[in-house]
């Protein structure tokens, strides 16, 4: 038996039939090596018995008393209530949902003077510790209690697929591979590729010098030891996922996820694309420097720095895969805007796709201000478009007169045909899926023609690929960038344009309302503008609408002196778009809003901002929210509104945002909150379908996870593929975006 043993089905083992095999696919779940590979995510103890006396809500515990009490409490369903004496202490066991009949039966199987040995979660109960649905079992309390002998390891499982088969399944496989480990205990003489006799049962694809040189415990130790720690193990440690064995494991998970980046970034950097050429001639670079001109300020250094970095990669015969972090009202659109030109100045044309409607408007505004009095045309696209003004949008995006194109989604739709894409850029990527950003990469790419295919270098590639820009506002602390974006080139606009002063940021409860709009009220009379944003995120869009709906109408009826404007995500573009323009033009004063204004809204005027419900918010959230003030020269401040009780976690994020406008620290703050996958979006990093790594607790993993990832591509090639295969699979496939 060698590591080919374990490529078999998982038929091969006791207990699982064709049924059987349906519900463990579910879980992806194949081969013996699958269930190798399927991690512990946690532990039960069941190896000791805890005194009721130490007890703490939160524990997960194995107790063993009498019982002392026992009664059934009957409303709709029967609750049957027990109360165990270790001698220690008093703990409630409560079992609910049963009818009278079996309420009955339990209640006699149950009876006062029995001995029980009981496991379960610890929860505060009305008088008293208790545990809901205990596993128990009746003993004999002359006898010695049975204990197992290892922690019970808890898996990821799917309907249908419980615990005990997944443990009976991992446990066949183990015990085929402890069998094998005796049978060559005598013969641990290296093999020629220099990996152990042991080592062989398992691929161990990690070289032994680097796994020697990082003092990581051997693969095949690390496994058995997750599956079945010994009861002497440092449990706290294991149960943390701080153990020597799990951060091997953890090490070779994360390894894998760089590589795949790496992998992605070559295989782009081998398509081919089109130069762009940058000549010092005022009729080849007229776009860019007539844009420059007419901006009413000057680029800061880091803008231009950016925008150098863009230039540079543009003039490459492969596609650029250019990240730009900015701070929001940092500028990164006028980037965007000199990226485009200079595609439009070579030929092409540009296509710039947004998560929102509103930011999308936000967008085809901004370049229409800019480029249409160069008489270049900008097209729109979107979901809402009107079927003339979709049709004439098509017309223009097929035949080249359109040069810019900006939308939604609708972009990638089967119906649009780029005459000659050369540059996408892509705002705020997180919000869309994977196959969505793929999609419009795929259209702009175009086969050479025979003659372009004979005098190119790249005789192998036959195909020409758009440039890629991609911008987040969304601040992204380097440890995750360094795992999320390894596929990218990351560029950093670190300076806010000159004359933007930090918004002042005040926490107050829900009981200071009146006095909040009074505020409100007076500021607005004063001059000022004023956004209120309603937010009710865990309710449907819809809930969220008609909350911003009635505080529009409160507002209006109370302050019939102000100009008081709506906008929501269920309204009309057009609609949308009236509403923003008269505020951005000072006929609105007070603009109640959902959070469809969290991103790409520009209103320098507006001052003030109040958010209700902030503490249901992520800190990324509300610092996007915030920063649509202090846009301007004016002090602006930002009112976070929270109702009570409010939780430590709402009281951290809500103190954060208080004492910091800087998006690096709340970004950092978010991702010790809440984790990536809600940070960065589930589906374009696959950073939350990680298998047993913590972005956060093993982020001091990662830079030298980078560094052996290089050396394992540059010195030892062939294990790669392995590696990536062993944790990710078939979705490498779409890292390549």
């Amino acid at each position: 038996m060698d590591a080919h043993w374990l490529n078999q089905s998982i038929i091969v083992l006791k207990g699982i039939g064709e049924k059987m095999l349906e519900r463990f696919a579910k879980r992806s779940l194949f081969t013996l090596n699958d269930l190798l590979f399927h991690l512990p995510v946690r532990y039960q103890d069941k190896t000791r018995v805890v005194p009721i006396s130490t007890l703490r809500v939160g524990d997960s515990a194995l107790v063993s008393g009498e019982l002392i009490a026992c009664k059934t409490h009957t409303a709709r369903r029967a609750v049957l209530s027990c109360e165990i004496n270790d001698g220690s202490g008093v703990i409630s066991l409560r079992f609910f949902h049963f009818n009278k009949q079996q309420a009955l039966a339990l209640s006699r199987a149950l009876e006062q003077g029995k001995w029980l040995k009981c496991f379960g979660d610890i929860k505060r109960g009305r008088q008293s510790l208790e545990i809901t649905h205990p596993e128990y079992r009746i003993i004999d309390q002359h006898q010695p209690i049975q204990l197992d002998e290892t922690l019970t390891p808890v898996y990821p499982a799917a309907e249908g697929l419980s615990q005990l088969a997944l443990r009976n399944a991992i446990q066949q496989v183990l015990q085929h591979l402890k069998q094998k480990v005796q049978q060559q205990i005598q013969h641990q003489a290296q093999l020629e590729d220099g990996v152990s006799e042991q080592a062989a049962l398992v691929s161990d694809y990690l070289p032994l010098a680097i796994r020697e040189e990082l003092q990581l415990p051997s693969l095949l130790d690390a496994l058995f030891y997750l599956h079945a720690p010994p009861p002497d193990c440092p449990v706290f440690e294991l149960i943390e996922g701080n153990d020597p064995y799990r951060q091997s494991l953890v090490f070779e998970e994360l390894l894998a996820h760089q590589l795949t980046m790496k992998r992605a970034y070559q295989h782009q950097m081998q398509h081919y694309s089109y130069p762009f050429t940058f000549a010092d001639k005022a009729e080849k670079l007229q776009y860019s420097a007539q844009f420059l001109k007419q901006l009413p300020f000057k680029l800061t250094k880091a803008q231009l720095r950016v925008i150098a970095e863009i230039a540079a990669d543009l003039s490459q015969s492969h596609p650029m895969q250019r990240l730009i972090q900015g701070d929001v009202g940092s500028g990164k659109t006028v980037v965007a805007a000199m990226s485009a030109l200079y595609a439009i100045e070579n030929g092409f044309q540009v296509a710039l796709m947004a998560p929102t409607e509103l930011l999308a408007e936000q967008h085809r505004n901004n370049f229409q201000q800019w480029l249409q009095p160069m008489g270049l045309d900008v097209a729109w696209l979107s979901g809402k478009c009107k079927a003339k003004q979709r049709r004439e949008a098509l017309e223009s995006i097929a035949d080249g007169s359109a040069q810019m194109i900006v939308g939604t989604h609708a972009l990638f739709q089967a119906e649009v045909v780029f005459h000659q894409l050369g540059l996408v850029i892509i705002d705020e990527q997180h919000r869309f899926g994977v196959h969505q950003r793929l999609s419009l990469l795929q259209k702009g790419k175009k086969e050479k023609t025979r003659k372009e295919n004979e005098q190119s270098d790249k005789q192998n590639e036959q195909d020409y690929y758009p440039h890629q820009l991609i911008m987040t506002a969304t601040p992204i602390p380097r440890t995750l960038a360094m795992t999320a974006y390894a596929d990218l080139d990351c560029s950093v606009i670190d300076e806010l344009p000159p004359g933007r002063t930090p918004v002042e940021t005040v926490v107050l409860g829900e009981q200071r309302r009146d006095d909040i709009l009074q505020r409100v009220h007076q500021a607005c009379l004063n001059g000022r503008q004023a956004y209120w944003v309603c937010t009710l995120i865990e309710e449907s869009e819809i809930l969220q609408c008609q909350a911003a709906e009635k505080t529009y109408e409160m507002m209006h009826s109370q302050f019939p002196d102000l100009a008081v404007g709506l906008v929501h995500g269920r309204m009309k573009a057009d609609e949308k778009q009236a509403v923003m323009h008269a505020f951005k033009q000072g006929e609105i004063v007070l603009l109640v809003a959902t959070t469809v204004i969290e991103v790409g809204v520009d209103v320098p005027n507006a001052s003030l901002m109040i958010i209700e419900n902030a503490e249901r918010l992520g800190l990324s959230q509300l610092h996007q929210l915030r920063g649509r003030v202090g846009r301007g020269s004016q002090s602006s401040a930002c009112v976070l509104m929270y109702g009570s009780p409010l939780s430590r976690n709402g009281k951290s994020r809500l103190m954060t945002l208080r004492e910091t406008n800087d998006g690096f620290e709340v970004a950092r703050k978010d991702l010790a909150l809440r984790g990536p996958g809600e940070v960065m979006g589930t589906r374009q990093t696959g950073l939350a379908e990680m298998k047993i790594a913590d972005i956060i607790r093993d982020q001091h993993l990662i830079p030298e996870v980078n560094m052996i990832a290089q050396r394992l591509i540059n010195d030892y090639p062939d294990t790669v593929d392995p590696i990536i295969n062993r944790w990710i699979g078939q979705k490498m496939e779409y890292q390549n975006v």
